[in-house]
């Protein structure tokens, strides 16, 4: 879709040609979303592609997503011997259901900050324990956690004139054990329940739960937990947080919420002494 509101596109080469925010500016990553609807609002457009930002940097420290990368980049990424996690990366991109077209322009940074309950790279990003990295409107730097990051239907935790550089994954995290279930009520539809769970040898379990509600509920154990526990821990979420649109009631997202944790938790208990 044409975007006839805008006056200016921004292609800055380096951080100190972005400027100082303005009203009506807009960040383009991929512009999937972006172009997909009318923006009015929008009056200046600053392309985040310019920057030329490595797409994918992995070494001892784990894994650095810019913000910039496709999800295509990221599909392809091999990873190194010993990331035990690393096949979460095709699921979650898989979850996308979307064609090559969109592989290749969408980026992860703009499935975060659009911030929609069924993004997968926000599941993905929150489950391995990510943190975002963000330039500030003063020049400096902050990092949160990625599962933070997404507070709600696009509302992330942005202030304005801030940029999502990109995402830091832990080595840790990606030589966790994981196991992975989504579901929609079409088999071409969007996720109406994401659900990842991960675990350190026979140490902690974590529980990550995503696209059910309207932003990412960790929940995280010790040990494995009893069946009971984690029932009691899941039950507990309030139905309000639980997001209700076209692609599933709350009562339905909350009950394969619970089916699903119950068999992410028996898959991962396997060989707990």
């Amino acid at each position: 879709m044409d975007l006839h509101s805008i006056s200016d596109v921004v292609r800055p080469r380096g951080r100190d040609e972005i400027g100082p925010p303005r009203a009506g500016d807009a960040l383009l990553g991929g512009g999937t979303w972006l172009f997909s609807e009318p923006q009015p609002h929008v009056r200046r457009l600053i392309d985040l592609g310019a920057l030329r930002w490595p797409a994918l940097e992995a070494g001892a420290h784990g894994l650095t997503i810019a913000a910039t990368c496709t999800v295509a980049e990221l599909y392809a990424f091999e990873a190194p011997p010993g990331w035990n996690a690393a096949p979460l990366i095709g699921e979650c991109c898989r979850a996308f259901l979307a064609s090559f077209k969109v592989w290749n322009t969408a980026t992860v940074g703009g499935n975060l900050c659009l911030s929609l309950p069924a993004g997968p790279m926000i599941s993905l990003c929150a489950a391995l324990e990510g943190d975002c990295v963000i330039w500030t409107a003063e020049g400096g730097e902050r990092r949160m956690p990625a599962v933070g990051f997404a507070r709600g239907p696009q509302d992330p935790a942005l202030a304005p004139g801030e940029v999502l550089r990109a995402i830091e994954i832990p080595v840790e995290a990606l030589t966790r054990r994981f196991a992975f279930r989504r579901a929609s009520l079409t088999p071409l539809g969007r996720s109406g329940v994401l659900l990842i769970g991960t675990r350190a040898r026979d140490d902690d379990f974590a529980l990550t739960i995503t696209a059910a509600t309207r932003r990412p509920v960790p929940l995280r154990f010790d040990e494995v937990p009893t069946r009971d526990a984690l029932h009691h821990a899941v039950t507990s979420i309030p139905l309000s947080l639980y997001y209700d649109d076209l692609h599933g009631l709350p009562d339905w997202r909350r009950h394969m919420t619970v089916l699903f944790a119950e068999e992410i938790r028996a898959e991962l208990a396997e060989g707990a002494p």
